[in-house]
């Protein structure tokens, strides 16, 4: 088959940088499943971080996709971390349609320490602290915020908690990052990410009910409680816990081929997605707008040989202004 006529739902339509909502109708399962390559690439490449981050900030881009992508609306989903460790910000938004930044923060000698210690594991760069993620639909509407602690759990864990705590909806995530020799001319080593993201919505009532289920009203120590033993979300668990790092990487398997390999006893059904690009949403005028702001003093002060230098931090892109335009 050419690429030409491949078609959605096909193995390979997808590709890179794509996020392929799909359901399972029989377990009552949806989810969105993606694989980053480019996108992801250009964002790290262009900071230059050290591995360790990179790595971390990889993910924290992959989950932002995974969820941010779920928006029904025109808007912004925005995950961030505070916390005490070398890595202690970490923020990356998805503005839909699929525009994805990101950056980190982090402390160069606190994170040459924790690595020649061999403490660089996400958990441990990122400390203690607070995971941030906020829905933003705009001007003139309020935001929603969630907050988990970070207290040594994995990325994917905190993601289980935030929708245990605050949605209410059985969660489960898978996310991988690396490192990898793509195949071609010129062949080199490039960052990739994958992320599959399943919830369980039940739309018929006894699965509503099943007592293991946030919100359930069944009662696991009363065996006379009425309701059919049902394992439709632990089945979809197993079937996930399958998926190895290598295949979310893998540009040769694709998403709706690992789709198919873990539910398609089941019946998979894959949709039209959208693709996530490296797009930051920074501009000259909400610079100016932000400087207009400064008191005199204040424009002195960032002023410097004769010019006022701004630095975005997620695209690195410079702006320079004239101290002039700020007089009045």
């Amino acid at each position: 088959m050419s690429e030409d006529n491949v078609k959605l739902g096909d193995f390979g339509f997808a590709g890179d940088d794509h996020v392929v909502p799909f359901d399972v109708e029989a377990l009552d399962v949806r989810g969105r499943a993606v694989q980053v390559g480019p996108m992801l690439d250009q964002i790290l490449a262009r900071h230059a971080y050290p591995e360790p981050v990179s790595r971390l900030l990889a993910e924290v881009i992959v989950l932002t996709i995974l969820l941010g992508s779920s928006l029904k609306f025109d808007g912004k989903f925005i995950v961030q971390t505070r916390s005490d460790g070398p890595v202690d910000m970490l923020v990356a938004d998805f503005s839909t349609p699929g525009s994805v930044r990101a950056y980190a923060r982090f402390d160069e000698e606190r994170l040459a320490e924790a690595v020649a210690r061999g403490e660089a594991s996400p958990e441990a760069l990122l400390g203690e602290g607070v995971l941030a993620l906020t829905i933003d639909q705009g001007p003139y509407t309020q935001r929603y915020q969630g907050i988990v602690q970070l207290d040594g759990s994995t990325l994917e864990d905190v993601a289980r908690t935030y929708f245990r705590q605050s949605e209410q909806i059985p969660t489960e995530v898978r996310l991988g990052v690396a490192r990898i020799v793509t195949p071609g001319e010129g062949a080199e080593e490039r960052w990739r990410a994958g992320g599959v993201l399943i919830q369980f919505l039940p739309s018929a009532p006894e699965r509503a009910r099943m007592a293991d289920l946030p919100g359930g009203d069944g009662d696991e120590d009363d065996p006379g409680n009425g309701h059919p033993e049902d394992n439709a979300w632990q089945e979809a668990l197993a079937l996930l816990d399958t998926v190895e790092i290598d295949e979310l990487l893998d540009p040769t398997v694709g998403a709706e081929r690992l789709l198919y390999r873990l539910f398609h006893e089941q019946g998979v059904r894959v949709f039209g997605g959208v693709d996530v690009i490296d797009n930051c949403s920074c501009s000259r005028e909400k610079i100016k707008s932000i400087l207009d702001g400064f008191t005199a003093e204040e424009i002195e002060e960032s002023t410097q040989e004769g010019v006022i230098r701004v630095n975005c931090e997620f695209c690195s892109k410079e702006y320079l202004f004239d101290p002039k335009e700020f007089e009045e």
